[in-house]
C-alpha cells in the first residue's frame, strides 16, 4: 500500500491545541507529506478536537462530513481531548477511520499506513489518562505573525465542571532549558511574538519520576517566575504574552515582573468563572472573589494601562438569580477588559453532572447574552480610555481586502490601510478612533 502524500488539519478549542496541530503537521512534513488547506482536499485530514462544550460532537461530526465533501477516499484522524474522553463514540461517526488518544496522538505517523477505509471501521488507539506522563513538545509556526508555545500540559485541579484533567492527565511541564531552546528557535524563523501556553501554565515546574514502587509521579523542580525571568532574555523575539493563569497562581511577584518587562506585554487573562463566592465553592475553584479583586487591583495600580481578560460560566447548577446578579455586580464593578462568557454545560464524569439546582438552558442564554453585552460594554471603554496615545503594534494582514490590523502591546485591536511591507514588525501607531466594527483606526507613525 502506498503512503498517502498530503495531509490537511482542523483544529477546534483552545491555544494549546494550535500548538500541537503545528507540531504534528511538522511531523507529517519531515515525513514527506505536503501540507493542504483543509478546503483544498488531502488524503489524510487530522482533525484535533475539543471536550469543553457540550458541541464537541456535533462540531467533529460536521468537520468530518466537510473533509469528506472535499476528499471521499481521505483517510480521517480523529485526536484530541474528545478522542480521548469519547473514543467509542468518536469511532462511530462515520467516515472516520482512525482515533488516537492523550498518548498515541503524536504518533500518528506510526498508525497512518495501517488503516484501511475497505473494512470500514475505525481503528481506536487510547490508554488511560494517567498514562499520558510525558511532555510532549509543542509550538504553532507558518500562518501567523506569533506562535503558540506550549510550556506545560495537564492539570491537578478538580475544578467541578471540567474534563480536562480526564482529558489529559496530570500536570507537567517542559525544562526552562528546553522552553528557552525552542523560544530561540521561534525568533530564528522571524516571528515576533510568542504567546505561553498550556492547560494550566501558573503551575509550570512538574517533573515526571518514578517512585520506589515503580509508579510515576510527578514533582515541581521549576516555577513559572523563573522561566519568564529567563524567557525575557531571548534575542530576536519582541513580545511575550501569557495567554491564561489561575488568580491564586498569578502572584504578585509574576505582576510585578511582568510591569518591569521590556518584553512580556500588559495583558493578563484570569478565570474568574463567577462572581459569587458560593458557586465558587459549588465550583470547587481555589480562591474567593476577594483574592481575585486584590489581583486586578494590585495590576492596575502598578500597570494602569494593562488589558485584563476574564473567563466567566453562566448558568452553573445552583446559580440563581440572586447569585447570578452578584457576579454581574461583581463584574461591572472590575476594572477588567473584556469578558470570555461559557454557557454551562453537562460534561459526563464531572462533579457537577450530580449536582441539584439545574438551571434551565434558555435561561443560561439569557445569562450569557447579559453578560456578553457587559463585556462589549467594558471593551470600548478600555478602547476608548487609550484613543489618543501612541502604542506599539505588531501587524498583520486583515482577511478584509486592502487592511492590515494588529494588536497593540495592551492587546487594543487596530486597523490601516494595507502597507506589505509592514507585515510581521512593528511600529508605533497613533489611536485615533473606534470604527463600526468596534476596533481601533490608527495612524502609522515610525517603525521600531
Amino acid at each position: 500500500m502506498s503512503t498517502p502524500k498530503s495531509v490537511a488539519f482542523y483544529t477546534l478549542g483552545c491555544k494549546l491545541n494550535f500548538s500541537e496541530t503545528s507540531a504534528i503537521g511538522r511531523q507529517f512534513e519531515e515525513a514527506g507529506y505536503g501540507v493542504n488547506k483543509f478546503d483544498e482536499g488531502a488524503d489524510v485530514y487530522v482533525i484535533n478536537t475539543c471536550s469543553v462544550t457540550d458541541q464537541a460532537d456535533s462540531k467533529c461530526r460536521y468537520t468530518v462530513r466537510s473533509a469528506l465533501r472535499k476528499s471521499p477516499d481521505a483517510k480521517v484522524v480523529i485526536i484530541g481531548c474528545y478522542a480521548q474522553l469519547k473514543p467509542k463514540e468518536i469511532s462511530e461517526i462515520p467516515g472516520v477511520d482512525l482515533v488516537l488518544g492523550a498518548s498515541e496522538k503524536f504518533q500518528v505517523l506510526d498508525y497512518i499506513d495501517g488503516i484501511s477505509k475497505s473494512t470500514g471501521k475505525a481503528e481506536v488507539h487510547t490508554t488511560q489518562v494517567h498514562h499520558a506522563n510525558s511532555f510532549e513538545e509543542a509550538f504553532s509556526f507558518g500562518d501567523r505573525t506569533r506562535s503558540f508555545l506550549k510550556v506545560q500540559d495537564g492539570c491537578d485541579y478538580k475544578c467541578a465542571f471540567c474534563t480536562i484533567p480526564n482529558a489529559r492527565g496530570n500536570s507537567r511541564s517542559n525544562t526552562i532549558d528546553k522552553v528557552v531552546a525552542q523560544a530561540e528557535s521561534i525568533a530564528s524563523k522571524g516571528v515576533k511574538e510568542i504567546v505561553l501556553t498550556g492547560v494550566n501554565i501558573g503551575d509550570f515546574g512538574k517533573q515526571p519520576f518514578l517512585s520506589s514502587t515503580g509508579a510515576t509521579r510527578f514533582r515541581r523542580k521549576e516555577y513559572f517566575i523563573d522561566l519568564i525571568r529567563a524567557l525575557d532574555k531571548v534575542e530576536g523575539i519582541e513580545r511575550f504574552r501569557i495567554s491564561s493563569i489561575e488568580p491564586n497562581l498569578c502572584t504578585e511577584e509574576i505582576i510585578d515582573f511582568v510591569c518591569r518587562s521590556k518584553k512580556f506585554v500588559p495583558h493578563f487573562h484570569m478565570p474568574l468563572q463567577s462572581g459569587s463566592d458560593s458557586i465558587l465553592k459549588l465550583m470547587r475553584r481555589r480562591y474567593k472573589t476577594e483574592l481575585y479583586q486584590d489581583r486586578i487591583d494590585f495590576i492596575k495600580l502598578i500597570m494602569p494601562h494593562c488589558c485584563i481578560g476574564v473567563d466567566v460560566i453562566v448558568g452553573f447548577p445552583g446559580e440563581t438569580e440572586e447569585h447570578f446578579l452578584e457576579t454581574v455586580s461583581f463584574l461591572d464593578a472590575l476594572d477588567v477588559s473584556y469578558l470570555h462568557v461559557f454557557t454551562y454545560s453537562e460534561r459526563a464524569n464531572t462533579a457537577a453532572m450530580e449536582m441539584e439546582g439545574v438551571v434551565p438552558v434558555e435561561e443560561r442564554r439569557r445569562r450569557n447574552a447579559v453578560l456578553k453585552a457587559l463585556s462589549n460594554k467594558k471593551r470600548k471603554a478600555f478602547y476608548e480610555a487609550h484613543l489618543g496615545e501612541m502604542r506599539t503594534v505588531l501587524f498583520e494582514q486583515s482577511k478584509t481586502e486592502g487592511l492590515m490590523t494588529g494588536y497593540t502591546d495592551n492587546y487594543v485591536r487596530v486597523e490601516l490601510p494595507l502597507d506589505l511591507e509592514m507585515i510581521n514588525r512593528t511600529a508605533e501607531a497613533h489611536l485615533d478612533k473606534l470604527n463600526e466594527k468596534g476596533n481601533v483606526t490608527a495612524s502609522l507613525r515610525s517603525l521600531v
